[in-house]
């Protein structure tokens, strides 16, 4: 009887949450109607209607997820072929030709160096490597945990990253207690180490990719390396931050913790696997070194993505059943932020926004800060790679306006900040998971959020403003 009335209430409540996704879905579209009727400038074509109510029905659906976030990406695409097809003046294949951006690319090597590092568990011997050499006190514990986090966000997935460490430190878990205050500590730092790490990289987060393909469509070019010297020592410093706020907030007390865990294994790597592994460290290695060094070689960022794909399925490192779990849905999300971006650029929506701003006659400098707290709070509420999405041409047709003003500047203030949002469990999907483990509150994630959301903005722009100026990008 009771398994009948479990399976009734499941059937129940699957039935109410379609219907509200429904109901989330239809209102989008009468509001989207509204604020372009609303909105729209007197001289708008047809093309610049269905543009700006792409944006808004686009802007509904991210923050409300009546569909997938991907499926939005995937919508954007079929609408903007659908809804400009038959206009002559229009080349619509532009906005498929996302699918094939350079960025598309650089995230798909890092895609396929991802999986080879989780298949051959090269990223659990990074953290093997790397934490005993610190120490066995609670308060590096943390400390070391949040760094090799960080690290391995660089270069695969946030979620990826928080997963596979959570996963790793669970015998501590099982030691030490849900209720002890370093695990407390390490639940809700180590998303917010893959989050702010992921800043390090062009491929370490989709806001960073969207930024760079975003100011490649306007002929800007930011290389591997020139990110990597503004994003990474501002991620290490975040990261350190966040650290100290943990241990004030825990009141970790010096304490030795066994790091037996790490020895942990449940099957004792065989020959062939310790190959496999030092295969895919070399290809990690080859690969880094000609991202970083593509200014020098001439050879781009998004070919050197092939030697990766190609090294690691020709060697049988990377299968068709790995192939299958790579996230493609992360590339169709950026793929149709791309072509959204796009869109708002060519059609002219973005400087409909942009005349609408200078209106308010706002300091340059007080927009950079505008621009980088409003993604905060948008990535808050919604997907960071929507939020960048959207925020990105308005900075750009903005930038381009004022005399001087280096364009590339907003773009990549608004994919650093985006990183920042770390609020509630539902900012981001490294949040989401080590909330699922049922150990903290939401309420933990809440000082984290707010004091990052305060500073980072301000350490970004600073740092920002530090390379701009020593390095003259």
């Amino acid at each position: 009887m009771s398994d009948s009335r479990t399976f009734s209430l499941s059937k129940f409540t699957k039935k109410i949450e379609r219907q509200t996704k429904i109901i989330f879905f239809l209102t989008t579209l009468l509001i989207s109607f509204f604020l372009v009727y609303v909105l729209r400038d007197e001289g708008f074509t047809s093309t610049q209607d269905y543009t700006m109510f792409l944006l808004f029905v686009a802007i509904g659906l991210w923050i409300t997820e009546a569909i997938p976030p991907f499926a939005v990406g995937i919508l954007i695409i079929g609408f903007l072929v659908f809804s400009m097809g038959r206009n002559p003046d229009i080349d619509v294949t532009q906005y498929v030709q996302t699918w094939s951006d350079g960025v598309i690319w650089l995230f798909l090597g890092g895609f396929f160096l991802a999986e080879s590092m989780r298949k051959t568990k090269l990223d659990e011997s990074l953290l093997k490597f790397i934490l005993p050499k610190l120490g066995n006190d609670s308060k590096n514990i943390l400390l070391g945990i949040m760094l090799v986090t960080a690290v391995l966000s660089m270069l695969m997935s946030n979620t990826a990253t928080t997963s596979m460490i959570l996963a790793s430190i669970a015998p501590l878990i099982i030691t030490l207690g849900k209720d002890s205050s370093l695990i407390k500590s390490l639940i809700v730092g180590v998303p917010a180490a893959a989050s702010l790490g992921g800043m390090g990289t062009i491929i370490g987060s989709a806001p960073n990719a969207i930024a760079v393909g975003a100011l490649e469509g306007v002929g800007v070019q930011i290389s591997f390396i020139e990110w990597m010297i503004i994003g990474v020592p501002a991620a290490f410093l975040l990261v350190f931050l966040f650290f100290k706020l943990l241990e004030r907030r825990y009141q970790l007390k010096t304490q030795h913790i066994s790091l037996d865990f790490l020895s942990a294994e449940i099957e004792k790597p065989t020959s062939e696997d310790k190959i496999k592994k030092n295969i895919v460290l070399l290809v990690l290695i080859a690969t880094l070194t000609l991202w970083l060094t593509s200014q020098w070689t001439g050879i781009p960022v998004a070919v050197v993505s092939g030697v990766p794909i190609v090294l690691l399925t020709m060697l049988g490192i990377v299968d068709s059943e790995d192939v299958r779990r790579l996230p493609w849905d992360t590339l169709m999300l950026v793929a149709g932020g791309l072509s959204l971006g796009l869109a708002i650029k060519e059609q002219g929506i973005a400087e409909y926004f942009v005349q609408s701003i200078q209106n308010f006659d706002l300091n340059y400098y007080i927009l950079i800060v505008l621009f980088g707290y409003v993604s905060v709070l948008l990535s808050n509420f919604m997907s960071n790679t929507a939020a960048t999405t959207i925020l990105v041409p308005v900075g750009i047709s903005l930038v381009s306006l004022i005399p001087g003003a280096n364009v590339a500047f907003l773009p990549v203030i608004i994919g650093l900040t985006a990183s920042c949002a770390l609020l509630l469990p539902v900012s981001t999907p490294p949040n989401a998971v080590a909330f699922s483990l049922g150990i903290v509150g939401q309420k933990e994630f809440l000082p984290g959020g707010l004091f990052i959301g305060i500073i980072g903005p301000v350490i970004l722009i600073l740092f920002t403003i530090l390379s701009f100026f020593l390095f003259g990008f």
